[in-house]
C-alpha cells in the first residue's frame, strides 16, 4: 500500500477529483492549505501594514491505495496537471506500513 499526496492550485481541484474517481480510490481527504515554495507568494496588506508570510492558496489531496492504483494515479495526474509553469504542484508518494479500521480492528487492505 502507498499514500499519495497531491498539492495543486485551487483551479485544478476538479481535475484531481475527477482523476481520483476514475481510478476508484477508496477515499480522498481534501484540505485547503496555504504556503509557498519556489513560487514564493504574496503578502497581505492589513491596516496599512504588510503582514504575515508570503503565501499562496493551494489544495492538498491525500489517498491510500494499492501500488498499481497509485502508479496509475501518478501517471494520469502528471499528464493532466503539467503545464510546464512554476506552481503546477507536487506529488508525494509514501509507503504505508499498515492501516487499521478502528471500529472493527481490521488491518491492511481489508481495512480500506
Amino acid at each position: 500500500m502507498k499514500k499519495l499526496t497531491v498539492i495543486v492550485k485551487p483551479g485544478d481541484r476538479e481535475d484531481v477529483i475527477r482523476i481520483m474517481e476514475s481510478c476508484a480510490v477508496y477515499g480522498v481527504m481534501e484540505t485547503d492549505i496555504t504556503g509557498y515554495g519556489n513560487q514564493k507568494g504574496y503578502r497581505v496588506m492589513y491596516r496599512g501594514m504588510l503582514s504575515g508570510p508570503n503565501v499562496l492558496m493551494k489544495c492538498k489531496f491525500e489517498t491510500i491505495g494499492d501500488d498499481r492504483t497509485i502508479e496509475l494515479l501518478q501517471g494520469f495526474l502528471k499528464k493532466k496537471l503539467c503545464t510546464g509553469s512554476i506552481g503546477d504542484g507536487k506529488i508525494f508518494v509514501e509507503k504505508v506500513a499498515d492501516v487499521i479500521r478502528i471500529r472493527t480492528g481490521q488491518h491492511g487492505e481489508e481495512a480500506m
